[in-house]
């Protein structure tokens, strides 16, 4: 889905910069959760940010799109659409609700019947289209361009990923000294605006892909953005297709490294994360600390691991691996 534009209003100028991650932080105060910081040993923290509403970061993007539009006078009467039944359009529908706005959510026909009940708890109109997200993004754009709705997207926004950024000031706050954060990396929103930041104060940081699952790294690689094939046990959260032009900016500094880690590594540091901690997450937020659990020790430095997101499925946790 193309990154929306609104011609009519001054928003569709934003830019990805530390004041729009500051401006974030003052239009969502008391409406998201702050992020919890917890010690895992070594110099290594947790940021426990699958605490967050509907389970993931999406929550802080989502509400920042919203509220500023509507700070602009820009929010229509046929409210927001958005094609995703994952975190995205949980976080897009959680958020629209708390600003009482319509939502309007589309999906494949066969998307499972938790992620629609889930969105319709959330007081989303959902929308079953054709059998491929491609057809519910198509049709998802004809209601937008129809009715007026102002069209939102999982993560190729300056709103959306100055949203995210301001996870990292909170972790900050938590943790003075920070030397470096790792984060995962899908299409670039959470990445982009938590780079951005970072780069502010000096923190370094870590941007962990699935090996497969690489759309920053090729772009990197390449240069520019590019299409990637996805397969990983990761792919539900962090299986996009291509970054954001944001995204490839922010990890073009200097302060960025690139990682990528295998499937089995993300497997195994997502049960070690259980094992330890009695913490679920996702494979995407797992993702991050497998990378963190690959690389060489760094004495004496303060490291913060992004736990994005947890909406994901225990059962497996709790049996034993194959």
């Amino acid at each position: 889905m193309e990154r929306p534009q609104h011609p009519q209003h001054p928003l569709h100028l934003q830019r990805l910069d530390y004041a729009a991650v500051r401006a974030a932080a003052a239009r969502i105060a008391g409406g998201v959760r702050p992020v919890t910081v917890a010690p895992a040993g070594d110099g290594v923290w947790y940021a426990l940010e699958f605490l967050q509403h509907t389970g993931t970061f999406k929550a802080r993007g989502a509400r920042n799109f919203l509220a500023a539009h509507h700070e602009a006078g820009a929010l229509p009467a046929a409210g927001v659409t958005i094609a995703s039944g994952g975190n995205a359009g949980l976080a897009c529908a959680w958020a629209a609700r708390a600003l009482d706005v319509p939502a309007t959510v589309f999906l494949p026909a066969n998307a499972p019947r938790v992620k629609v009940d889930r969105l319709r708890g959330y007081g989303a109109d959902v929308r079953l289209v054709g059998d491929r997200y491609a057809e519910a993004q198509a049709a998802c754009a004809q209601f937008a361009a129809a009715s007026g709705a102002l069209s939102s997207h999982a993560y190729d926004h300056p709103l959306i990923a100055a949203g995210a950024g301001t996870l990292l000031d909170e972790i900050r706050a938590a943790l003075p000294r920070l030397d470096t954060v790792v984060v995962a990396v899908g299409g670039g929103g959470l990445f982009a605006g938590v780079a951005t930041a970072a780069r502010e104060h000096g923190v370094r940081v870590v941007a962990a892909e699935p090996e497969n699952c690489r759309a920053l790294n090729a772009a990197l690689e390449a240069g520019r953005v590019v299409d990637v094939p996805v397969e990983s046990v990761a792919a539900d959260s962090l299986g996009a297709t291509r970054v954001s032009a944001d995204a490839l900016a922010a990890a073009q500094e200097k302060n960025v490294t690139s990682v990528l880690v295998p499937d089995a590594a993300i497997t195994a540091a997502r049960r070690a994360v259980w094992e330890e901690h009695r913490i679920v997450v996702e494979a995407g937020a797992a993702t991050a600390l497998a990378a963190l659990r690959g690389a060489p020790e760094l004495p004496g430095e303060r490291v913060a691991v992004i736990l994005c997101g947890a909406n994901t499925d225990p059962r497996d946790l709790t049996e034993p691996p194959a």
